[in-house]
């Protein structure tokens, strides 16, 4: 993808084409590409605005599985034809001149506390490889196609977190929360929530059980007799472990081992499932948040950043039993789920989460992330829908010296392509890692022992304060 500007062709990965010929020019004396763009990663981190690298100290990644429709919330165009406009109205923010959908009241109330980007894209349409992309910001290697995930799978920002900084205490670097979006009938297990190329051992914690449920249990084995067992099964584990390391070569080995030294650190480990406890909270915060997986999980979050977990994700639970299935994906009856059962617990969770880490004096540490995978389309199907449209669509950044009230780029008239500075899920993730603190030039190795980049674009500098 290009974005044209006045003087200079600037590829989406950060690269004007006068640095790609005077890098061609220059390799006769030794300076290749590499060399260059690690030169100029180092120069970025020393100069981040406002400080901006490593600035945040955790990382909450909300991600809205199935899709939000940005023009109904985001990115309202009230002069656009009936088929286009949709529904909803506009409504007034505390950023004059900035206007979001009706249906998230309090959010508006909070605009000057966050940045709105309005012209992400990308070229995939397929929920699978969308996910892939916008939660590892890497291209799936099989972009035509409807995978699972797959050994081969950039790690998601989790796994690449346990694994480039791992964590010194019970509680892994990366946890994701709810049931992520591969629970689903089929058994289709969608990438984009995994380790990938890093290994099975390096996948974020996955807490499925409902957090706003009486029963929410994370950690099923660490209560009453089965806890017992576990410690129990201690000193076989120990005898085992000179088994594991004769197997160490074996994949599946190491992995298992991995997970088991997890759950018995935690079960043995009284401040981390303290983290978890969600009990310890006033019922007044919880309602705050919103009784609702995506509103307790938000709270969760908070807890955990607050124990020292580096990055969160709080998936949007999807739960096929119970006949329901809220997610943002809508082929149909767009806007009365929209208003009914995705915008009120949306509204709840994520404002409550901004005021909350404020009050705490977190969120000047704690970068806060909102995204799904794509947007929807621009025109309103017979069905009453929208459908898959990754042409354009919003995601917002909150914390870590992000600039509150900032609209980074435009839609067109139709909110269908960025009318200008377009920006790609590369660059959202180099945004990440840069305030995390992570040089883009950091390496991962694959299966093959073959090097790749953690990043390949440069960090929007010009969304910090």
């Amino acid at each position: 993808m290009w974005a044209v500007g006045t003087t200079t062709a600037r590829l989406c990965e950060g690269t004007t084409r006068r640095e790609w010929l005077r890098v061609g020019g220059l390799s006769s004396v030794g300076l290749m590409l590499p060399q260059l763009l690690a030169a100029r990663s180092t120069a970025e981190e020393k100069t981040g605005v406002g400080g901006s690298f490593g600035r945040a100290k955790s990382c909450i990644v909300c991600f809205l599985f199935g899709a939000p429709a940005h023009q109904d919330i985001w990115d309202l165009k009230p002069e656009a034809s009936d088929d286009i406009r949709g529904e909803f109205e506009p409504i007034s923010t505390s950023v004059p001149g900035t206007f979001f959908g009706e249906h998230i009241p309090r959010i508006a109330k909070l605009a000057d506390k966050f940045a709105l980007i309005r012209s992400m894209t990308h070229p995939d349409a397929t929920h699978t490889v969308a996910m892939h992309y916008m939660l590892t910001g890497q291209r799936h290697r099989r972009p035509a196609t409807n995978p699972t995930n797959l050994p081969d799978d950039f790690p998601c920002f989790g796994a690449a977190l346990n694994k480039l900084r791992p964590s010194t205490s019970p509680l892994p670097s990366g946890i994701s929360l709810n049931a992520p979006g591969n629970e689903v009938p089929s058994n289709h297990i969608f990438p984009g929530f995994f380790a990938g190329i890093l290994g099975h051992g390096y996948d974020p914690m996955f807490i499925t059980s409902n957090p706003a449920s009486e029963k929410f249990d994370p950690f099923p084995t660490a209560g009453g007799a089965a806890k017992e067992r576990v410690r129990a099964r201690e000193d076989l584990a120990r005898q085992l472990d000179g088994l594991r390391t004769r197997l160490g070569s074996d994949d599946s080995v190491r992995s298992a081992g991995t997970f088991q030294d997890k759950a018995l650190s935690i079960i043995r480990s009284p401040e981390a499932v303290k983290a978890f406890d969600l009990t310890k909270e006033k019922q007044t915060v919880r309602e705050a948040y919103g009784m609702s997986p995506f509103g307790q999980g938000c709270l969760l979050a908070r807890r955990l950043v607050e124990s020292g977990v580096r990055l969160v994700t709080v998936n949007w639970a999807r739960d096929y039993k119970a006949g329901t299935d809220d997610l943002w994906d809508t082929h149909a009856q767009n806007f009365k789920n929209h208003k009914e059962r995705l915008l009120p617990p949306f509204d709840l969770g994520y404002s409550a989460l901004l005021t909350d880490l404020e009050e705490r004096g977190l969120l000047d540490e704690t970068l806060v992330v909102v995204l799904g995978e794509f947007g929807r389309t621009p025109k309103i199907n017979k069905g009453a829908g929208r459908d898959h449209w990754p042409g354009c669509f919003s995601i917002t950044l909150a914390g870590a010296g992000i600039r509150g009230g900032l609209v980074h780029g435009a839609s067109d008239k139709m909110a269908a392509y960025p009318s200008r500075d377009p920006v790609c899920p590369e660059e959202v993730a180099a945004t990440i890692y840069h305030a995390l603190g992570i040089p883009l030039r950091t390496e991962l190795i694959d299966h093959s022992g073959r090097p790749l980049p953690l990043a390949t674009a440069k960090p929007l500098l010009s969304l910090f304060g």
